[in-house]
Formats: structure tokens, sequence, C-alpha cells
């Protein structure tokens, strides 16, 4: 199961299909409809014969990430206004219904900086950068592009605490941003100097090697300086942030303190220390994209160091000792499995371990109801909700918020284009 935490209202959707063997008696709840609780379901569909799987979200839609967490162009403490995570920041643009209020300031300033270099960072950079009327015709957020259209900013900065070989991004994100028309590129040469553990690095990993060799050639290809007008993108390695700066007023962020950095350990565990050398770097506008990291749920064992419910192949375990026993059919696909790490595609060969682990506690009799009565299944889920008096959303009710967006953005152009507040969402699944 994908464990995220549920509010009120609830997406309910049923499915039922057939393959390898009978298992009408198996009823399987998963808990998320992110591509890692979906690809979950899709596996076991095609696994067991006559299964039967509810999927339950909190959002009256699915797809998690997929609808909320990707850029629509691809089909330290915060105590200053300015400053806000990059999820938060993608939700916004994505139209999630507890981020359309979110309103960030895109035209007092004309420089941001983006703390981190993972595919998220790259994304929010590309967003804001990338021109609107391209923006325009995808399922971005009608609110979003409305005030990207109306922004100031001109110069963003990526910024790293470690170098260039150690850039989180995969190669795909790196090369869309880099493509984008009249963008100006900056990478200090002396930022692409690699030590005998980076080469070691580069030799092992295939992806560290051609994020390497994108960064090298962008940073050969550009001017000295950009044309008036163009935009900027900078990439900033060797930089950890130490604080934020403030204005004059004290209210808004006005830059980020950093502190230079060097690369200690062994070739694949080089971590950033830091040098005791300092620099400012003014902005206006700072999103934080340093990594994810879940959080446990009432009644599930979780190892904090590493953010992740205790499992092994899936499988989870009682608590955190060594000698942990297994809990019977409890079982974790995702993030909340193996942390926040990988792709989306990623999730496609975690749920396939999960649903063999599964399989395999089936052919061995571990899961195989006894004298004991078969437990409600469904039915004893929704009767659950029921004595709650939680109003949940049926697949039905997100067919019908499915058919509209769709309706609605193809009179723009757009694949979809999504409702974003709680109250319209519910009225058209209950239409």
């Amino acid at each position: 199961m994908a464990f995220f935490h549920a509010r009120k209202y609830l997406l309910l959707s049923r499915s039922l299909s057939s393959s390898l063997y009978s298992s009408r008696w198996l009823h399987v709840c998963v808990v998320g409809s992110g591509p890692a609780g979906l690809y979950t379901a899709e596996k076991m569909l095609k696994a067991h014969k006559g299964a039967e799987i509810d999927i339950i979200d909190r959002l009256p839609t699915p797809f998690g990430l997929v609808r909320s967490g990707v850029a629509p162009d691809h089909p330290e403490t915060k105590d200053l206004k300015g400053i806000y995570s990059a999820r938060e920041f993608v939700w916004w643009y994505n139209g999630h219904p507890d981020y359309n209020n979110l309103t960030p300031d895109l035209n007092s300033t004309d420089t941001a900086v983006v703390l981190g270099q993972g595919n998220v960072a790259l994304d929010v950079a590309r967003i804001l950068l990338r021109p609107t009327a391209e923006l325009a015709t995808t399922d971005i957020a009608d609110h979003a592009l409305v005030s990207l259209q109306e922004s100031s900013i001109r110069r963003v900065y990526l910024v790293g605490r470690r170098g260039p070989v150690q850039a989180a991004c995969t190669a795909k994100e790196l090369r869309e941003i880099l493509g984008i028309k009249d963008l100006y590129v900056h990478i200090q040469e002396a930022d692409l100097l690699k030590s005998s553990a980076d080469e070691k690095e580069m030799k092992n990993s295939r992806i560290q090697r051609r994020v390497y060799e994108l960064l090298s050639k962008a940073a050969t290809s550009q001017h000295a300086h950009p044309i008036s007008g163009q935009r900027e993108l900078h990439f900033v390695f060797f930089r950890r942030p130490d604080r934020f700066l403030h204005s004059d007023t004290g209210v808004n962020v006005s830059g980020v303190h950093f502190e230079k950095t060097h690369l200690q350990g062994d070739s694949g565990k080089q971590f950033a220390v830091g040098t005791g050398e300092f620099e400012d770097l003014d902005c206006g506008l700072v999103l934080k994209s340093i990594g994810y990291k879940s959080v446990p749920v009432d009644g599930l064992p979780f190892n904090h160091r590493k953010g992740v419910v205790p499992n092994v192949q899936g499988r989870v375990l009682g608590d955190t000792s060594e000698h942990a026993i297994i809990e019977k059919g409890l079982y974790v696909v995702g993030w909340l499995k193996r942390g926040p790490t990988g792709i989306i595609g990623t999730n496609l060969f975690c749920a396939e371990e999960t649903v063999a682990s599964i399989s395999e506690d089936l052919q061995q009799g571990v899961l195989t109801p006894s004298s004991e009565p078969l437990k409600p299944g469904r039915q004893g889920l929704l009767q659950v909700l029921d004595s709650k008096d939680v109003r949940y959303v049926p697949f039905r009710g997100w067919e019908k918020i499915d058919m509209k967006e769709k309706i609605d953005g193809s009179l723009r152009n757009k694949p979809r284009e999504k409702i974003t507040s709680w109250e319209e969402l519910l009225h058209v699944a209950d239409g």
C-alpha cells in the first residue's frame, strides 16, 4: 500500500480484472492514487484473477504527481515574504486546490534563486523562464499563467551545494531547459574542473556523465554576456545557503547569504563542506527545492532518519529493530517505501517488486483465509466512512470532473482547464 494523509474528502474508485489465477476472495485497498498506487493496482489486476481493488485518495482527482507535481509543459526557515518551497510553487501552477491562493509575487523583482539542482528545481526554473505563449497551450492553471504573463523575472539562479558532476537532475530535464528559445546560460568555467573522484563518478554513471557533458557544452556555446532583453539562467555550484537576507522593511526577502563549499569523501560519496568564505546573491524570490521527506502515518512504524516505513521488498515491518516481524497483509510502495528518489517511471519497478512479494505470500499461504470469516473488503470500507461521516467522491465523480476540464480546455486550445478550488471540484463531482 501507498500511504498518504487522508482528509475529509476522498476519491474512491474500484477496479476489477483477471489474469493468472483465481483470487476472488482477495480484497486490496490502495491508499494514494499517484503513480506508485496506480502502478501497484495495475500489476495486481494483471497478476490475480478476480481480485477486488479499491483506491483511496484525499483529493477528488487522481494521479498524484502526474497531475499536480509534474511541470505542466511536460505531458532553512520561512520567515520572509517571497520564500516558498518548490513543492508549493509546483502545486500552485498546477492548480492544486490547497494552493490556488498562494499568489507568489512575480512582478516585484527580476531575479529568482532556486535552491537545488534536481528535476523539480529545473521544472520551476523552466516555468519562470519559458515564453508564456508556449505555456498557454499546456494544462497550466489559468491563475498561474496570468501571473507568469505579468512576471518581471528575467534571471534565475540554480544553486547547488556540490559540483556539476553531482547535479541531481536527469539529462532529459536538463536538455529541455537548455533548449528554451533565446535563453542565455551562464556557468563559471572554474566550476567545471573535475577531480579524480569526479572522474570515477562519471565513469560509473552514464547519467552523471551525460549531465556533465551537457553543462560543459552549454558553458562554451554562449556569448560572454547576455544580449539586452535576453532571459538568463545561471548555474551556480559549490554554494550552500547560510541565511536569507531581508529588505529594509524587514518583510520581504532581498537575497541569500551563501557559504562556499568544497567536496570531501570518496568517489560516489562526496559531500559538501563549508570553506568559511561567504557571498551574497540578491533576489526577490526564493524557491527551495532541496528534497522531500515523507511524514509518519498513525499506526504505522516509521524510520524518521530515512523518512520511510521499514520494509523488506515492500513487506511492512512491525518496527525498526533488527529482528522486526513482518506485518501480515500490509505492504508499501513509492516514496514511503524507498525514499524520495527516482522519476515517475521508477514507481513501476517499485510496484512490481511489492506485487511480487504479495504474490509470493499468497502462494505460500501467508494471506490465505483460514477458519476466520472473510474480511468485508469494500463494503466494510464504506461502512467505516459512513460511520465517520466522511464525504467521499466515487470514481464517477472524477469522470465528471475530467470531462468538464477537457471540454473547458478544448475551448482554449489546451489539454484541459483544471478546476482549482475544492468547492467547484465537489460541485462538479456531485452534478
